[in-house]
C-alpha cells in the first residue's frame, strides 16, 4: 500500500476514534461519565441499569477495538500482527471487564478511583497506543522492513 494511502486510512480511522469519544454521551449509556466529572468523592454512587451499562461498555470496547485493529493492520499490513492483536485485545477485555464487574458490585468510596481507571481502559483505545510502538520496535529489532 502506498504511503499516502496509509496515511489517509490511518487518519480516517483515528478520526473515527475521535468521533466515538466526541459523541459518547449520545451513543452510549454511561451514568459514570457525569459521576466522575463531578466531585465524586463527596457524592453517592449513581443509580444505573447494570445490564445496560455492561452492554454499553462492551459495545464501546468492541467499536474502539475494531477501529484500533484497523489502525494496526493498515500500519503494519501483517496478518500475524493482526491475529496476535485480536488475541491480546480479547485477553485484555476479559481481565479488565472482570475487574470492572467486581468493582461495580463491591463499590465503596475507596474503590472509586480504581473503578475510574479500569473503566477508562475499557472505554478508551489506550491499548493501541501501547501496541503500536511495541510492534514497531519488534519489527525494527528483528530487521523487518516496514512496508510502505
Amino acid at each position: 500500500m502506498k504511503k499516502r494511502y496509509k496515511i489517509i486510512m490511518i487518519s480516517l480511522l483515528v478520526t473515527l476514534l475521535v468521533m466515538v469519544r466526541y459523541f459518547e454521551n449520545q451513543l452510549f449509556y454511561d451514568p459514570l461519565l457525569k459521576f466522575y466529572e463531578a466531585d465524586y468523592l463527596n457524592h453517592s454512587f449513581p443509580y444505573f441499569e447494570t445490564g445496560k451499562l455492561f452492554f454499553n461498555v462492551l459495545l464501546r470496547y468492541l467499536i474502539n477495538s475494531i477501529i484500533s485493529l484497523g489502525i494496526l493492520y493498515v500500519t503494519f499490513f501483517d496478518k500475524n500482527i493482526l491475529e496476535f492483536s485480536v488475541y491480546l485485545f480479547s485477553i485484555f477485555f476479559v481481565i479488565c471487564f472482570t475487574v470492572f464487574v467486581v468493582l461495580i458490585f463491591e463499590i465503596e468510596s475507596q474503590n472509586f478511583l480504581a473503578l475510574f481507571y479500569v473503566r477508562r481502559f475499557l472505554i478508551h483505545p489506550i491499548f493501541v497506543l501501547i501496541l503500536m510502538p511495541a510492534f514497531y520496535y519488534y519489527r525494527r529489532k528483528n530487521g523487518h522492513k516496514l512496508k510502505s
